[in-house]
Parts: structure tokens; C-alpha cells; sequence
């Protein structure tokens, strides 16, 4: 293997339940749950989840929402749209934490 990273392993995502049998189905009816059209479509979920996987840099949520969005008739352009937001939101977390260095810089800052 050249990498880390082998997309043949989203397939084997559903033997987690092999070691815990228990906690594994608990996630997978979790999971089940949160994507079930509610509030929002199975689109604004698989939008958002493109999102998250990006802000998360798990490769294998990207490839299985980016699927998935295509097949929910997302555009590559609202693809990228998302992308950004949660881009847009991930540094702001990380800037809004300059709050806290500052907070300490002054404190110490005789």
C-alpha cells in the first residue's frame, strides 16, 4: 500500500460491529436515525454530512457523501458552496480561540 488511505476500506466500514457486536449495531441504528428524512431532506443531510466530512478530513466520508450527493442530485457547485461553509466555520473556530491567547497574553503581560 502507497498510503494510509485505501478506499477499498469504506466497504469493510460495516465490520466494526465484528469486535463489539453491541456498541457497532447501536452506532449503525444512530446512524440510521440521523440520516431518516425528518426536518430536513436526505439531501440537506447528505449536503451537510459532505460538509462535516470535509471540516473532519475523513477521506472516506468525503468519497461516500460526495456518491451520495451526486445521487441526490446535488450539484458539484452547491458541493463547493458547502465546502466553503464549513470552511468558513472551521477557521473561525480556530480564530475565535485567539480570544483565549489574548485573554492569557494579557494576564500575563506584567
Amino acid at each position: 500500500m502507497s498510503n494510509y488511505y485505501d478506499d477499498k476500506d469504506l466497504r469493510k466500514f460495516g465490520k466494526i460491529t465484528d469486535w463489539n457486536e453491541t456498541l457497532g449495531n447501536k452506532f449503525f441504528d444512530y446512524y440510521g436515525e440521523v440520516f431518516k428524512e425528518g426536518k430536513l431532506t436526505a439531501r440537506e443531510k447528505s449536503l451537510i454530512a459532505l460538509a462535516v466530512a470535509h471540516t473532519e478530513q475523513c477521506p472516506y466520508c468525503i468519497d461516500a457523501y460526495t456518491k451520495d450527493g451526486l445521487q441526490r442530485g446535488i450539484t458539484k457547485e452547491e458541493m463547493m458552496e458547502a465546502l466553503h461553509v464549513g470552511a468558513a466555520i472551521k477557521s473561525g473556530a480556530t480564530l475565535v480561540h485567539g480570544v483565549q491567547m489574548m485573554n492569557k497574553v494579557n494576564k500575563l503581560d506584567l
